[in-house]
């Protein structure tokens, strides 16, 4: 078959990595001038290595990517640390990546914490989520955990990741991230931007054209069967089957042809977006934080503290010690529409919060990245609410991070829902 897929992220690639196994024609249309979707990176002039524009990393559970890099024949280049992980409670950085540290940290009595624990046993045994989804985490955790343990510790991930909707978020996507993370985080040699020129590249050997700069205006049913693919850059093209991996928002601009009630279930999926500061200091920040989730009730002005070189040596980025300052935001947030330069008069302050020796001069480049449609909001019962990957209109097939639920979004469930969405283009389901 002769397939079209649009946008160059991981789960645009290993779409058209499955196809092209398959001997399909594959066209891959991605507006941006290089592959790897919300995992892209950028590079300076100074550094070996690729930064992300949003922060990532793998676990050692992320079974499907890694088995995809095995596959690729990459895996001398897949390496796992092991950094520090912290929460922020009362003026200090607290490690909390495992359960001695947890039983050790000291803002929580013995009874707090001998409560707890069955919960968290349960959310890490368990693996039916779906009666979980019947609850709010707001709810749940408060019944299994208590109010103190809840408001101490998990009511400031919910505030901070999804702000006013915290309280809607359903707990089976808390089990998620109970369930699947580890204390060991893998990495890709040269950065994830690395790990998406490796995988496109893949895919051009294996037959498919990977055409970068090349935003997609249009898709719209053939008279003649298929779908016409309008605004490529080379005219108008037909395929026998699409496959769209945007977002909600943009897929109902690109299809206007869906259905009323289709594009209305399109609209109902909210979702927050992602501001990122990263900065280039001269000197370490945190003594061996690598991240460091932030309550909104301390007064920071941003969710997370992540120090990147204290996950990757900064050797790699020409000494430079690499920290993002991150948040997710509603889209309408005025994060979206400031400046470079008064976001950085808002953030910088509060660095000398995690280190008293802090200066401004410390900071020898920053870059500013926004993306409005970073991380979806799973509201109770939300499995009823996401829409198949097969689409109303005949050849059409929509993959997105709206569709991974229970799982956060990410690259390993990118990879799981690109394998998906090529067997089922290819089946015609």
């Amino acid at each position: 078959m002769n397939i079209a897929i649009i946008g160059a992220g991981v789960a645009g690639l290993t779409a058209a990595y499955e196809l092209t196994k398959q001997g399909h024609r594959v066209v891959v249309f991605e507006a941006a001038d290089k592959p790897g979707g919300l995992a892209s990176g950028f590079k300076d002039e100074r550094w070996e290595w690729s930064l992300e524009r949003f922060y990532h990393h793998w676990f050692a559970s992320d079974d499907a990517v890694i088995g995809l890099i095995k596959e690729m024949g990459e895996e001398d280049n897949l390496f796992f640390p092991r950094p520090t992980t912290s929460i922020w409670h009362k003026g200090k950085a607290y490690p909390f990546d495992n359960y001695l540290r947890a039983a050790l940290f000291p803002h929580l009595s013995l009874v707090d914490k001998v409560r707890a624990a069955p919960a968290a046993i349960y959310l890490r045994l368990t693996r039916n989520w779906r009666p979980l989804e019947k609850y709010t985490a707001h709810e749940w955790l408060i019944r299994w955990l208590g109010q103190r343990s809840y408001q101490t510790l998990w009511e400031p991930l919910l505030v901070g990741k999804f702000g006013d909707y915290y309280k809607q978020v359903n707990m089976a996507w808390m089990w998620a991230r109970v369930y699947k993370r580890t204390p060991r985080l893998g990495y890709f040699v040269g950065g994830f931007q690395a790990f998406a020129d490796a995988l496109a590249e893949r895919v051009r050997a294996q037959g498919a054209e990977v055409r970068l700069n090349t935003p997609v205006r249009a898709v719209e049913s053939s008279p003649g069967g298929g779908l016409i693919v309008r605004g490529t850059g080379a005219g108008d093209e037909a395929f026998d089957r699409v496959i769209a991996t945007v977002s909600p928002e943009l897929l109902a601009r690109l299809v206007p042809a869906l259905p009323a009630d289709y594009l209305e279930g399109l609209k109902k999926l909210k979702s927050m977006g992602a501001v990122v500061l990263v900065l280039a200091l001269k000197r370490r920040l945190t003594e061996g934080h690598y991240w460091i989730n932030l309550p909104k009730g301390e007064g920071f002005p941003f969710l997370a503290l992540v120090e990147h070189t204290n996950f990757i040596d900064p050797e790699h980025y020409g000494g430079d010690h690499l920290v993002y300052c991150g948040d997710y935001l509603k889209p309408d947030h005025e994060y979206f529409s400031l400046s470079h330069q008064e976001l950085l008069a808002c953030f910088i302050p509060a660095l000398s919060r995690f280190n008293p020796n802090f200066k401004p001069d410390w900071v020898r480049k920053s870059w500013l990245f926004r993306e409005k449609y970073a991380q979806p909001v799973p509201s109770v019962n939300h499995s009823r609410n996401i829409p198949d990957l097969a689409t109303p209109i005949p050849g059409l097939y929509w993959a997105s991070m709206s569709q991974v639920y229970p799982w956060d979004r990410g690259t390993n469930y990118a990879v799981e829902i690109g394998r998906e969405v090529a067997t089922r283009a290819v089946s015609g389901r």
